[in-house]
């Protein structure tokens, strides 16, 4: 098991939070996880690493697996210039994830609370699901925890509508 990845269950456990893991072959995009048929409960999320246009500020984006982000659109709504897809080195530097394993867990490894959180109203439900900083799992926790999770970490978080 990889550092990063051994670094969230022992958080979790730290946090008395209970999971369910699924481990599985790599997937990069949210069709391939699709295509495992893996039955996972919960909501399933999608992950985006942007920055503003000056690269002062980064966003992790969570979602609902199937819904699309204008991120044009979004920039207004979060009172930020242009927003675009951060680097590889971004995401390396700030979360310390590589592309296709972008997850609220990388949040762990932003020090510095540097990375804002903007997560989609319409995922508060039961159950949530993530990758733990690798692709070659998925972890379920409830959405409590997951809140509990977040307040943990202590980045600053937006809840908005897409």
């Amino acid at each position: 098991m990889l550092e990063n990845e051994k670094a969230v269950y022992d958080i979790l456990d730290k946090l008395n939070i209970e999971y369910e893991k699924h481990t599985h072959i790599p997937v990069y995009t949210i069709e391939e996880a699709d295509n495992l048929n893996l039955n996972i409960k919960g909501a399933h999320c999608k992950n985006l690493f942007v920055r503003d246009r000056k690269g002062r500020q980064h966003y992790l984006i969570i979602i609902e697996e199937n819904k699309k982000v204008d991120l044009k659109k979004l920039s207004w709504e979060i009172n930020s210039t242009n927003l675009s897809f951060a680097s590889e080195e971004r995401l390396f530097k700030y979360l310390k994830l590589k592309p296709g394993s972008v997850t609220a867990f990388g949040l762990i490894n932003d020090e510095d609370k540097h990375v804002k959180v903007l997560l989609d109203k319409d995922l508060k439900g039961e159950y949530i699901s993530f990758h733990p900083n690798v692709n070659t799992a998925t972890i379920t926790i409830s959405y409590e925890d997951f809140e509990k999770f977040l307040e943990f970490v202590g980045n600053e978080i937006q809840y908005i509508e897409i």
